[in-house]
């Protein structure tokens, strides 16, 4: 895959609307396991909380759904696959998002802990609005300077 093809994959997982209008995947294989991801949330946000028998299961599978976004993340930002691959991983990507949006908004099991991640997301918001006003790329050198 060519460098500039790499970046715009990156770029389409990296957006924040990137899983506006996408699809959980019916299927996806985590941990070496195949899961019916789409059944698996679809019957989880049926209920509009969480049972507490049920609190770990969904906090299980949260787990190594970011885990299994974090590896197909990082076979993309690693470039020694296809263009055709490192686009599949970015849709499947997307997938993934979709479905820990539908499952985070369950209703946190900790509202402390659910505060933290909201300040973490605001956070990492506010440095990415910072960095694009003040023009700067990822390696902190200014853009358009030489």
């Amino acid at each position: 895959m060519k460098e500039y093809e790499r970046k715009q994959l990156l770029e389409r997982v990296g957006r924040e609307a990137a899983t506006i209008g996408a699809t959980i995947p019916e299927q996806i294989e985590v941990q070496g396991e195949t899961l019916e991801l789409q059944q698996f949330v679809f019957e989880i946000k049926r209920r509009d909380t969480v049972p507490a028998g049920e609190r770990e299961r969904v906090d299980e599978a949260k787990k190594n759904l970011r885990r299994e976004r974090n590896d197909r993340l990082e076979r993309i930002e690693d470039g020694e696959i296809s263009y055709e691959e490192g686009d599949a991983l970015a849709n499947s990507i997307i997938g993934i998002d979709r479905a820990l949006d539908a499952l985070e908004q369950l209703g946190p099991a900790d509202i402390e802990q659910e505060a933290a991640r909201k300040e973490a997301v605001d956070q990492k918001r506010w440095m990415n609005f910072l960095k694009q006003a003040l023009g700067k790329d990822e390696g902190g050198a200014r853009r358009g300077s030489l």
